[in-house]
């Protein structure tokens, strides 16, 4: 089990509340075992971050980028989040909120293909 810092628990309850147009999307394509019978959590915890999705069966990782990841300080912050992720064995796929809006099927394939 990841440990996770206990002060992000609150923020990742409000974040589950307000998702974005393009992760509500998402996650009503893989919640509830839709991927391979696989378990994902969204607004997950772990370490001193937040994810937006996580499946631990297969030590998953996926984030969506808004256009703020677009600036080059949301590039850097990405880069940081990305490699301590990887430090922790986990793999991590991201994409772009088009990508789900616009074609959602692509990326379904790009998850189920990783898995």
């Amino acid at each position: 089990m990841l440990r996770y810092n206990k002060k992000l628990k609150k923020f990742s309850r409000i974040l589950r509340k307000n998702m974005t147009d393009a992760e509500r999307k998402l996650w009503y394509r893989i919640r509830m075992k839709q991927i391979k019978e696989l378990q994902f959590y969204r607004k997950k915890p772990i370490g001193n971050c937040i994810v937006d999705f996580y499946c631990p069966k297969v030590k998953l990782v996926i984030e969506l980028d808004g256009g703020q990841h677009y600036l080059q300080t949301g590039k850097e912050k990405d880069k940081i989040k990305d490699n301590y992720l990887r430090g922790l064995g986990l793999k991590v796929l991201r994409f772009s909120d088009v990508d789900i809006l616009k074609d959602i099927d692509s990326v379904l394939g790009k998850i189920w293909n990783e898995i």
